[in-house]
């Protein structure tokens, strides 16, 4: 049985398109392996938000070239952001790679690295010499109902939540980003399919699952229509809602355009929306927000933010910001500084600006020295974490209602689960028992960014 091996970088988004893939192995007869040095074939699923994880993806497919030596059948593949965006020219960077796939072909990837890995196998038992054989593949074409191919899940035993795409692509045009570019236009899956996927996925034993888009609020508004003034987006948050079984929802990531008082409203009335937004900021000044073409003003996104405190309120609100941008005064960074301290966010990521190609930001004027944005970056993480670890000391003596997910990734001895804030609990218990369950913890200590406590069993 032949194995193949993903990896993943970026965003939750390409997680679950990994997930797809990974069940179309499956599906096949492959076995889905952990380790990179018994696979048969090796896969990178690249992002191209950031500099930082196309470097990522480009060293480690180069470094597992070195596997060919020992298994000259291995077949390497590419897919994802960094493919749709690069293509062909990948072939040139890494001369062992045979695939190249674009984020709407997902689908094609088995059919692509199976039809060259049997090749290579049947020339091989013909010829002991053989060691390379069929032409490579870049596949970066759009393809209409892309969208709807995202559906499928490798479960795993005692899995208590997951991703479920909802929709593809972004007609937004934010002068850093690139994923207009790489995921097309928006385009969303019809609500009875996306319901029906959380169905399967409760049956299997899921408890939470998390709604993903690029711009999540976004979905649907230029195929399905408004109903009773309801957006498309609540419409399906309305729909899943109803699933029996299903404890807890969430979705990631919204934008301030379209985030409409339907929205706002839903946090009153459908209680299993977790008390939890990520909601990205990207700067505080209005002279930034204007040059990222970020279509709202500083104080349109801190109003919605006290009208979702109002809906809701103890919801946690983490955000998105980007320091260094292209122009960036002192004044511009400060006003960013100023409104993090204005709303308390309960912790955010910070990132330094970093060109990418075929964007508008890449070639302004006013592009700011490492040196200044590595300052900035640290300055407002500093803000950012004592204003978290504050938040997370207040919940101390408080009960806080906890999914448990398993095992902690730090400590297999203990437990783990997440609050509706999305805040991570750590705690004692019996696994095969918790597993799955909501229940609430009695918060005793606060260290950083997790939180101690024991369980409160009735």
């Amino acid at each position: 049985m032949p194995k193949v091996f993903i990896k993943t970088y970026g965003c939750q988004m390409n997680a679950r398109d990994s997930e797809q893939v990974a069940r179309m192995f499956v599906e096949g007869g492959y076995t889905v392996t952990p380790s990179e040095f018994d696979a048969d074939a090796i896969l990178v699923n690249t992002c191209s938000v950031r500099d930082q994880a196309e470097q990522k993806a480009l060293g480690k497919m180069g470094m597992m070239g070195k596997h060919r030596e020992k298994k000259p059948h291995v077949v390497y593949g590419y897919m994802g952001c960094m493919a749709q965006s690069r293509g062909s020219e990948l072939f040139q960077n890494i001369p062992h790679l045979d695939v190249v796939v674009g984020t709407q072909k997902y689908h094609k990837v088995f059919e692509y690295v199976d039809g060259i890995l049997s090749k290579r196998l049947e020339m091989r038992m013909d010829d002991p010499s053989y060691s390379l054989t069929g032409e490579s593949v870049c596949d970066i074409e759009e393809e209409k109902d892309s969208q709807n191919t995202i559906r499928d899940h490798v479960t795993q035993e005692n899995q208590t939540t997951a991703f479920v795409s909802i929709m593809q692509g972004c007609n937004m045009r934010c002068s850093f980003c690139i994923v207009p570019d790489t995921r097309g236009k928006e385009r969303g899956r019809p609500i009875v399919d996306i319901v029906e996927e959380c169905k399967m996925l409760v049956a299997k034993g899921v408890k939470e699952v998390t709604l993903l888009g690029q711009i999540v609020n976004l979905y649907g508004r230029t195929e399905f229509p408004k109903v009773d003034g309801k957006s498309p987006f609540v419409q399906l948050l309305e729909a899943v809602h109803e699933i029996d079984g299903l404890e807890r929802i969430r979705f990631t990531s919204p934008h301030p355009i379209g985030y409409r008082a339907d929205l706002v409203e839903a946090f009153t009335y459908l209680p299993k929306l977790c008390s939890h937004i990520h909601f990205p900021m990207q700067s505080g000044s209005d002279a930034i927000l204007k040059k990222m073409r970020r279509p709202y003003k500083h104080q349109k996104f801190v109003e919605i933010c006290q009208n979702m405190k109002a809906a809701r309120p103890d919801l946690a609100i983490t955000t998105d910001i980007i320091v260094g941008f292209p122009g960036e005064t002192e004044e511009d960074f400060q006003a960013t500084v100023d409104t993090v301290k204005e709303l308390e966010f309960d912790n955010a990521f910070v990132f330094r600006y970093s060109k990418r190609r075929n964007t508008p930001a890449a070639e302004m004027d006013g592009q700011l020295s490492e040196r200044v944005k590595e300052e900035r970056n640290q300055a407002l993480l500093q803000v950012v974490n004592e204003l978290a670890v504050a938040k997370n000391e207040a919940l101390v003596g408080t009960r806080q209602q906890v999914l448990c997910t398993g095992p902690s990734k730090t400590n297999k001895e203990r437990l783990m689960g997440r609050t509706g804030q999305n805040k991570i609990v750590i705690f004692d218990g019996d696994e095969k028992r918790m597993t799955g369950e909501v229940f609430d913890v009695l918060i005793e200590e606060a260290t950083g960014f997790s939180l101690y406590g024991t369980p409160v069993l009735s």
